[in-house]
């Protein structure tokens, strides 16, 4: 069943206007009903991976943030890292904040690009090729040039921290999306958790943003069905658990991700069909959710062509605009970077590249689709609201 993204009301683009609005931010409003409004601080929690469905599945690992799963939000599409990342940081789906998947095409390049990398997708392959610098042929700020929520939220006086590992602080994707406020490194779990507790206490007005990757990773490797995930949910727990302990009067602590996960069973390895590669000039995203780019004049016979693949819905461009998948408002700058087939895969199958992504293609774990697992992200308040 396709789960599509609830925006406007109940979706991750929602959550960081939503507590602007419980904050007191002019101009914003609570669109989720946070219940916690007159709040002076607030911390986002933003745990990497973890679905709401895994974690409901999970209650002896997770016994604090079992306490709180009585609903939940949807991700945006696709239901991944950088475009979810772009929907906290702006508050708009991804139709607007441009981050349109994990490889994105770009007007003027051959290859797609790496948002959370800020480069291009296997660049300089050939010996004589020169790397391009990301960062000023694609300037991150020029990508995304609308306020973020950060910056929003400091123009009403209120210390923003953003709380996260050092490779994020001045990266392509953060000063495109996450921009805004005092950046603090953190070097492991408990690091986070004393940072987070030093932000919200550093001011009267405090908005943080904290970020713990190793779910995530885990889920890749070794699968969100594995025991080793399971022993990494716990570790987010007692995070959870430990921020709520540290709470001061007047505070809230929300806990969501980005995306859930899937373990797949089942690939197809699009570099080893040639009937997918017809007509074909490049191939962006990533295995569950794949933008399709066609040679000038192809773009109806590769749309046939991918509509054959049991398993998976193909669908033109303009069928997912109008669908909504990317938001209700998609710029024409956007549009571009948008395959002319988007193909997502609805069952447990993965749509891979053993020759261009081999790396990724052995990975157990994938999201990016319109699954409940993939879409469903937990919908976590913890609050000392007034």
């Amino acid at each position: 069943m396709i789960v599509t993204p609830r925006y406007g009301h109940g979706a991750l683009s929602d959550v960081m206007p939503s507590v602007l609005g419980a904050l007191g931010v002019a101009g914003e409003h609570d669109r989720l009903d946070l219940g916690v409004d007159g709040i002076r601080k607030a911390c986002v929690l933003l745990v990497d991976g973890l679905g709401y469905e895994q974690l409901v599945a999970n209650p002896t690992a997770a016994p604090f943030l079992s306490r709180y799963t009585g609903r939940s939000w949807t991700a945006g599409f696709p239901s991944t890292t950088a475009t979810s990342l772009g929907s906290i940081g702006t508050g708009l789906p991804a139709g607007e904040h441009g981050v349109v998947g994990y490889l994105m095409a770009l007007p003027g390049f051959d290859r797609p690009m790496n948002p959370l990398k800020w480069q291009l997708h296997g660049q300089a392959d050939h010996g004589h090729q020169q790397k391009v610098n990301m960062l000023t042929a694609a300037v991150p700020e020029e990508i995304q040039p609308r306020a973020t929520v950060f910056e929003r939220a400091a123009a009403d006086g209120i210390t923003v921290s953003r709380v996260a590992p050092s490779y994020q602080k001045d990266s392509g994707l953060t000063r495109a999306v996450l921009r805004g406020g005092d950046f603090r490194t953190v070097v492991s779990a408990g690091d986070l958790v004393a940072e987070a507790r030093s932000a919200l206490i550093s001011d009267d007005r405090t908005l943080v943003y904290a970020y713990y990757a190793d779910l995530d990773l885990t889920g890749h490797v070794r699968g969100p069905r594995s025991a080793a995930w399971a022993f990494e949910l716990s570790q987010v727990d007692r995070i959870a658990e430990g921020i709520a302990n540290e709470l001061p009067r007047d505070a809230a602590l929300i806990v969501t991700a980005d995306h859930g996960m899937v373990q797949v069973d089942g690939h197809v390895d699009i570099d080893a069909s040639p009937a997918l590669r017809e007509g074909v000039r490049m191939i962006a995203g990533e295995p569950r959710a794949r933008h399709v780019f066609a040679d000038a004049g192809s773009e109806a016979d590769v749309l046939a062509a991918w509509s054959d693949l049991d398993g998976y819905l193909a669908v033109s461009r303009g069928d997912a605009i109008e669908r909504g998948w990317f938001g209700p408002i998609v710029t024409d700058a956007v549009a571009e970077r948008i395959g002319d087939v988007v193909a997502v895969s609805l069952g447990p199958g993965a749509l891979v590249r053993r020759g261009a992504e081999p790396m990724q293609s052995k990975l157990l774990g994938h999201h990016g689709s319109l699954t409940s697992a993939e879409m469903l992200v937990p919908a976590i308040v913890v609050s000392h609201a007034p």
